[in-house]
């Protein structure tokens, strides 16, 4: 074993993290998803991620046996929807020609959809403990640093010259430690930014630190101006305040996961002209998406289907899981906020009457909402805030929480109604 293995390893048995989910029964499984997941993506993002994933597909003939749907849902959030796309495509692929077995080899692994050289070499050094180089961003930057290889790390010389040195270390034992303590070591030690160099175990040999170049390794990216495409995005809600949500097509941005609509369906009919909201900006890796929401009210033509397999009527109360595109869970989000906003506000004046300016719009779509703006008051919508505000801060509530709305609704209604409610300790009644 050379000095630097040896090095790596023994900082790593006192340093290293021995507690993340992945590494507590490192299975060939838990290590492929666990990687796979962490693909451009940090540790603490993941791990919530991971537990999920796992309660629901313990193991591979589970995740196999999935809908592409539950997966894409549980990935919801996490980016890169590719990376669940070619994790089910692959492990179906592991069941019908593997016998539910993963491959223990480099060549049959990264045969798999999404399964490159360095995801195979860690499912071998982590789970199987065999000598297999790995080179994710943090161990090309300890690399780049260390041994002062310049250039960017995903030009082809570079690349192989990093793949070289990487190969050239890795020990014949303890592989699972040295290959977490490389990792570990981009991860909290050698960092893209403010490096603490003073901790680092390799600080004697690294020629970057030796140099006064830290900043210059890994090369940086060459810069370029990404281009700005424009589109809709159409949030159409019907009576009961279910939003139509459109299947993408398996290939392209957003592969299978369901987004808003950018064109209206024929199969819906618009009461009203649209709201327009703020646009909002979602950024790839090869340009930026600027994209203007439009609101409608909306009801189904009697004289048109929808095809179920493309479309789906979407309730924000009860959410369907399935995948949802980065902008349509960002632009639903909203609308979750905004109906817990008009709920605060439904307040009937049983207790005030209607003398006083009601409401300046109706606050919900179809017979509901003009009821609410015939019957609200502005007075009794003060009050009500006032007394829900204290019982929010007082029994730390949340709006964004269906209980609490709920409990909140029941609340508003015996105010309303004269009857014994939980009134909270800084709550006044209007003489």
């Amino acid at each position: 074993m050379c000095g630097f293995a040896a090095t790596v390893i023994e900082w790593h048995k006192s340093n290293g993290r021995h507690d993340l989910p992945w590494q507590r029964h490192p299975s060939p499984y838990r290590v492929w998803v666990s990687e796979i997941m962490l693909q451009q993506t940090r540790v603490t993002t993941v791990i919530p991620y991971f537990l999920r994933f796992m309660e629901r597909f313990p193991d591979v003939a589970a995740l196999a046996a999935a809908d592409i749907d539950q997966v894409l849902h549980l990935w919801t959030g996490l980016g890169y929807y590719a990376r669940a796309r070619n994790l089910h495509k692959a492990a179906q692929c592991i069941v019908e020609r593997h016998q539910g077995r993963i491959p223990d080899n480099p060549e049959e692994l990264q045969q798999l959809s999404g399964i490159g050289r360095s995801t195979a070499g860690a499912i071998l050094a982590l789970a199987h403990g065999r000598p297999a180089p790995i080179l994710d961003g943090n161990v090309k930057r300890v690399l780049a640093r260390c041994f002062a290889i310049a250039g960017f790390p995903g030009h082809g010389k570079t690349a192989a010259a990093l793949w070289a040195k990487a190969e050239s270390l890795v020990p014949g034992r303890e592989v699972a430690a040295y290959t977490q303590g490389m990792m570990d070591l981009g991860a909290t030690v050698c960092t893209r930014s403010l490096p603490a160099c003073g901790q680092c175990p390799l600080s004697p040999r690294c020629l970057a630190r030796i140099q006064g170049e830290v900043d210059r390794y890994p090369g940086k990216k060459p810069g370029r101006v990404l281009p700005v495409r424009q589109t809709v995005m159409h949030i159409l809600q019907d009576e009961s305040g279910r939003v139509l949500l459109e299947k993408r097509p398996p290939t392209g941005i957003w592969g299978s996961l369901y987004s808003l609509p950018e064109a209206l369906p024929e199969f819906c009919v618009a009461d009203e002209s649209p709201i327009r909201l703020p646009l909002i900006r979602h950024s790839f890796t090869h340009f930026h998406l600027d994209i203007s929401p439009l609101r409608y009210d909306v009801r189904p033509r009697h004289d048109a289907v929808a095809d179920s397999d493309r479309w789906l009527w979407y309730s924000i109360a009860d959410p369907a899981e399935v995948g949802l595109a980065a902008p349509a869970s960002k632009l639903l989000a909203s609308q979750s906020r905004q109906a817990g906003t008009i709920m605060t506000r439904m307040v009937q004046c049983r207790k005030y009457g209607k003398e006083l300016p009601g409401l300046p719009a109706p606050p919900y779509p179809g017979e509901k909402g003009q009821q609410i703006f015939q019957t609200v008051s502005q007075q009794a919508w003060r009050e009500w805030l006032a007394q829900q505000t204290m019982l929010i801060n007082e029994k730390q509530l949340s709006l964004a929480s269906a209980a609490d709305r709920e409990y909140l609704t029941g609340q508003m209604e015996k105010f309303l109604d004269n009857q014994d409610f939980d009134r909270a300790a800084g709550y006044v009644p209007p003489e």
